[in-house]
């Protein structure tokens, strides 16, 4: 039976994400400026991820390449799990576990920001593509759970999210990545109209 007290028991879960979230200011407010630099250098945002945050990754880099609060220019911003081409074929030549490195390793350049996403922290391909950009000079940003998992050691700065459960992680991700885009948005082009 469905029952009014399951969403508000959510409701209630909802403030979770937003005790995670206000814990994590700093690293938030380190991550925008870490973006905005980026991007007044002509440089490009690379965001990638399994799943939902593969969904995530592409959410937030639309927000940037199209527009968030302003009509403003287009800023170079891509998802790395939207070329089913390049995922199939390196997933089969390489192995799945190389699908985001081996993009960044072709497209990603210093001071490129690239942004890893994953709820548990342990995804392997997402490490792969944390190592790879690290290597090649890309500024590293990571979004996971409690623990942070491997990620968290590998990441310039590592975002983590206070709860194991995956929902709320995810609602605390695109949270963050809005208010990431919105401070980038707003530190290139002014305050919206």
């Amino acid at each position: 039976m469905i029952r009014k007290s399951d969403i508000d028991a959510r409701f209630e879960q909802a403030k979770i994400v937003q005790a995670a979230l206000q814990n994590e200011a700093e690293t938030i407010l380190r991550m925008a400026e870490l973006v905005a630099g980026c991007l007044k250098k002509g440089n490009k945002v690379l965001f990638f991820g399994n799943g939902g945050s593969a969904a995530d990754a592409q959410h937030l880099a639309c927000e940037l390449a199209g527009r968030f609060y302003l009509d403003r220019p287009s800023l170079p911003a891509l998802a790395l799990s939207v070329n089913t081409s390049s995922l199939t074929a390196i997933g089969n030549d390489f192995g799945f576990d190389a699908v985001f490195s081996r993009q960044i390793e072709g497209i990603g350049s210093a001071g490129d920001v690239a942004v890893a996403i994953s709820t548990s922290g342990r995804s392997p391909n997402v490490i792969e593509g944390l190592k790879t950009a690290k290597k090649a000079g890309l500024i590293t940003l990571a979004f996971t759970g409690k623990s942070g998992g491997d990620m968290k050691g590998l990441a310039d700065e590592c975002l983590t999210v206070a709860t194991d459960e995956t929902p709320r992680v995810q609602e605390a991700h695109i949270l963050a990545g809005h208010i990431i885009c919105e401070l980038a948005e707003r530190e290139l082009f002014g305050e919206s109209q």
